[in-house]
């Protein structure tokens, strides 16, 4: 892939040395910032986020597909968290397994029997791919997951733009620098949720952020704050063991924590085993998904999002379910498609099983977890089925082809770590939001992008789970 600065440019130490002074204190210039502790008892710091010294050149038509794309994906999402019986066929083989998609899945159950509380459906989802090179050269888009819970970095992804072009404007790189395109995901997701909270018809309601104890990303969630508090839309934070405590219901299923009406509850914590610390926290989601107030994700959407279901979406008939009546959607949805593949009990499952031992170099088996760093990858991947092949543990686990992106070479900067030149790939992600009202679909938007890079000697992990870094994508 081409460089953005000439590979002279690149290896001039002392010019390197001075753009990355220069690109560290424009990156707190601009809020690009993240909290760290140095020790389990130290006091917290507040520094700039991991991000590229550079720009990466991303190919102008697979950029475009991906936004173009969005909007069918915000559908889906919404589609399948309707579509109950679609839900408890897909998850059947991975709930009588996984005790976390589980104990979400019997949430879901209660809620259906007791029927929705709230019409009101809010989304805000970020789809995530990398460039597969073919053997002639050219790329080609594919999806890695879908995130429809707390799909982060749209704050802190907000102000890299005018990172990226200050270091580029500094290195004399002006015609480079005038190409780095606008981008603002912070105000679309603020957009949705305003509109979510405008819909539940209480100006004194407000909007908790359902947040962990200790939270590096937190300025990214203060970006969408901020754009909340501009449109006079109060919003709280609060912990699980906070809607445990003071956390109630009235009879008209209203949501109270700490005396105050929650229009809407914005989960940025709940979507890993380890969030939910005792029963108390699962009493707490039961509490909020009972509730009038409008959930980001509710249940079922939370469910949507899971490995298993992107699995079952790539097998043949299931996207024209969802659009039986455009085949041109269902054409642009399936182009991102990597290769799918079920672990479930049967012939089936064990062609996988047989095809992963092959040649475990092509594949990459997944759980069902985010957050990064669960993948499995390699000779690892054959450690792990050897253990669960014969039994219905394996069907924990989805296989998905290996996508082998394009290396480009860039600096990737992180507090307390050598400045040196790396090999890296990158993952793009788009942005969506929706708003539906019954069967009424108010809003449905692709508002910006995500460009993530990483080290090429790392295979899995995003910038949460310290390894990549955030980047800009420069169109070529």
């Amino acid at each position: 892939m081409a460089q953005v600065v000439p590979d002279k440019m690149l290896t001039d130490t002392a010019l390197i040395k001075e753009l990355a002074d220069v690109a560290k204190d424009a990156a707190l210039l601009h809020g690009v910032l993240m909290r760290i502790k140095e020790a389990p008892n130290s006091s917290e710091l507040v520094t700039y986020a991991p991000f590229t010294l550079f720009p990466t050149p991303v190919p102008k038509a697979v950029f475009l597909q991906a936004l173009a794309v969005q909007t069918h994906y915000n559908t889906l999402v919404d589609k399948i968290s309707q579509d109950s019986d679609f839900l408890q066929e897909a998850l059947a083989s991975t709930v009588a397994v996984d005790d976390f998609t589980a104990r979400l899945f019997k949430i879901h159950q209660q809620i259906l029997k007791e029927g929705r509380s709230q019409s009101i459906v809010l989304g805000l989802n970020r789809s995530d791919y990398m460039l597969d090179q073919s053997e002639d050269g050219s790329s080609s888009l594919k999806q890695i997951e879908i995130n429809t819970f707390a799909a982060s970095f749209g704050g802190l992804s907000s102000s890299m733009p005018d990172v990226h072009r200050h270091i580029l404007t500094v290195a004399g790189r002006l015609e480079e620098s005038r190409r780095i395109l606008d981008n603002n995901p912070a105000a679309g997701l603020a957009r949705a949720v305003a509109k979510a909270w405008e819909l539940y018809g209480s100006e004194k309601a407000l909007v908790m952020f359902l947040v962990e104890d200790s939270q590096r990303n937190i300025f990214d969630q203060r970006y969408i704050e901020r754009e909340l508090w501009k449109r006079n839309i109060p919003t709280k934070r609060k912990r699980f063991d906070d809607v445990f405590k003071t956390g109630s219901i009235d009879q008209d299923k209203r949501l109270f924590v700490d005396g105050e009406e929650v229009a809407v509850v914005y989960f940025r914590n709940g979507y890993m085993p380890q969030n939910y610390a005792s029963e108390q926290s699962w009493d707490a989601r039961l509490l909020m998904e009972r509730s009038r107030a409008v959930k980001c994700p509710d249940i079922s959407t939370h469910l949507a999002g899971t490995k298993k279901v992107q699995q079952v979406l790539a097998r043949p008939g299931v996207l024209e379910k969802f659009f039986p009546d455009q085949p041109q959607v269902v054409e642009q949805i399936r182009a991102t498609f990597a290769g799918l593949y079920t672990l479930d009990m049967g012939p089936e499952g064990d062609k996988t099983v047989a095809m992963a031992f092959a040649a475990p170099d092509r594949f990459v088996l997944k759980p069902q977890r985010e957050g990064g760093g669960n993948n499995i990858y390699g000779s690892e991947i054959c450690q792990v089925l050897e253990g669960v092949k014969e039994g219905s543990e394996r069907t924990a686990y989805i296989l998905m082809d290996k996508i082998n992106p394009a290396p480009s070479q860039n600096y990737l900067l992180r507090r307390d770590t050598p400045l040196k030149i790396s090999n890296c790939l990158s993952e793009l992600g788009a942005f969506g939001t929706y708003v539906r009202q019954g069967n009424d679909m108010v809003m449905n938007e692709c508002v910006g992008h995500l460009l993530r890079t990483k080290s090429s000697e790392h295979s899995d992990g995003g910038v949460a789970a310290g390894v990549a870094v955030l980047d800009n994508p420069l169109l070529v």
